[in-house]
């Protein structure tokens, strides 16, 4: 087992079902000016991580009511007064402190919010990373995987593929989010073929390939594929899951049975592409892993400490509601991970850490130990009986998570047993056993992997951002 960390994680926590409270949903009336200010400060007295750190949220911060609307109504906008009580590091005379928390959000519409938390959002298909050029500002995109079902899906186009412009519009820093937006709902991708000069500096040139994409409302199942790889002694299971969503977790038990009649002797789980879900799915898939640790704990929440009654642990289980789940009683897992395996998926390494040995492949993971919870404005923050007169929830951070052994220090992320880092050039296809981090687990699983050497870091290109972040589905939430 790993011994040392310096890492964290993010959990989403949606206090009600998605589908509640709907026939309110359809109704908006007017809201007064102080309605949605009243609920920001509200809720993030109650609730925040970091309320006792912010002084502008403290109990007797204000002496009247007359001073309190007044400062609420000193902000313009409700984002800017959620910004602005955003913890930031006590630097004295420094009033542009970087904000500590970078996973909090507020947002217009909750239902949006809802559906991108359940795994759902308009997409075309294409999941893609983005990379800045060196000692440029242009960026270049290339495609991770193909969601089935979708647009793309019924379209010429392959993981690996390089896209540089949209609507004929070459992608720099400054534009890349609007031209990529989720709102663009038909937009058209101009590909390139990458290559290298005589000096190894890399060249993208346009290939004459465009592709016209078209959003629709997609619901993405996680488990995008599941196989038996077999390797002389070794049945080596290898599942690509890319996110925790618990409408997709009797699936998720069915691939463990599938697993079980294969008489598998091994496993390798694809996290690479995974930014997190639901905190139960991953207890629950922590559990059909092993099966051999019911009822003891997986993880354990922490809140404020004006909400310290809330705090709750969760254990390993042996059912997905009342139907046995099936469980491989592992002592050993292989984890491939890269900087966008963040919250939830983290949380099955740590989770696991102190259980079994849990072998990381790839690179060191996004660092998300915090969790979040959906607020909305209702007496008690929830969604029942939440102000029709808007549709204002924030996404706050109120918790933080740790281990059974009490360790979540991981800010910097989870650090790999064997670091591989993914790179454009070299992809390979998902699932073969010659793709490079699938190879290195397998070599590492029958004892014929070379020595994976320490890597100098590419300075070709630099990890800006994914298509999961752009859709706000980099989350680790709560049922």
């Amino acid at each position: 087992m790993k011994s040392q960390f310096k890492y964290v994680l993010l959990f989403l926590i949606p206090l009600l079902s998605l589908q509640s409270c709907q026939d309110q949903d359809d109704v908006i009336t007017k809201p007064t000016d102080l309605d949605i200010p009243k609920f920001i400060w509200r809720g993030m007295n109650q609730m925040y991580l970091w309320q006792a750190e912010v002084p502008d949220l403290a109990n007797n911060r204000f002496s009247s009511n007359a001073e309190y609307e007044f400062f609420l109504k000193s902000y313009a906008t409700p984002e800017t007064l959620f910004n602005n009580l955003l913890y930031k590091p006590p630097v004295p005379n420094d009033n542009s402190a970087e904000v500590v928390d970078q996973f909090s959000w507020i947002v217009s519409d909750y239902l949006t919010l809802e559906q991108q938390l359940g795994g759902t959002s308009k997409s075309n298909g294409v999941e893609f990373g983005l990379s800045s050029i060196k000692d440029s500002d242009q960026i270049i995109g290339y495609v991770r995987y193909i969601i089935p079902n979708s647009d793309a899906a019924a379209k010429d186009i392959q993981r690996g593929e390089i896209f540089y412009a949209v609507n004929g519009v070459s992608l720099n820093l400054a534009n890349y989010r609007s031209l990529l937006s989720s709102s663009n709902e038909n937009y058209t991708l101009h590909f390139a073929e990458l290559t290298y000069d005589s000096n190894n500096n890399p060249v993208i040139t346009p290939n004459g390939k465009s592709l016209a994409l078209t959003k629709t409302v997609l619901a993405e199942n996680p488990i995008l594929i599941k196989k038996v790889i077999t390797n002389g002694n070794h049945k080596i299971g290898y599942l690509m899951y890319n996110g925790f969503f618990p409408s997709y977790d009797s699936k998720l038990s069915e691939v463990f049975g599938y697993f079980k009649s294969e008489g598998i002797t091994d496993l390798v789980l694809d996290l690479r592409y995974n930014g997190g879900g639901s905190v139960l799915s991953s207890a629950r898939l922590a559990s059909m892993i092993t099966g051999q640790f019911r009822g003891q704990i997986f993880s354990e929440l922490a809140y404020n400490q004006k909400k310290s009654y809330l705090n709750r642990k969760y254990t390993f289980t042996s059912t997905i509601n009342g139907t046995s789940i099936n469980s491989l009683n592992l002592t050993k897992l292989y984890v491939l991970t890269t900087k966008n395996t963040a919250s939830a998926s983290e949380l099955i390494i740590n989770g696991l850490d102190p259980y079994i040995n849990v072998v990381q492949i790839g690179d060191a993971t996004y660092g998300k130990n915090v969790a979040s919870v959906t607020l909305y404005d209702s007496p008690n923050l929830t969604k029942s009986n939440a102000n029709s007169s808007h549709r204002y929830a924030m996404q706050l951070i109120v918790a933080q998570s740790v281990n059974s052994v009490g360790f979540g220090d991981y800010l910097d992320g989870l650090i790999p047993d064997y670091k591989l880092t993914e790179r454009i050039k070299t992809l390979g296809v998902l699932g073969d056993p010659s793709e490079p981090l699938l190879s290195t687990a397998i070599g590492k699983i029958t004892g014929t992997a070379r020595l994976v050497p320490t890597e100098k870091p590419s300075d070709d290109f630099k990890y800006i951002n994914d298509s999961k972040n752009l859709k706000g589905q980099n989350q680790m939430y709560i049922e």
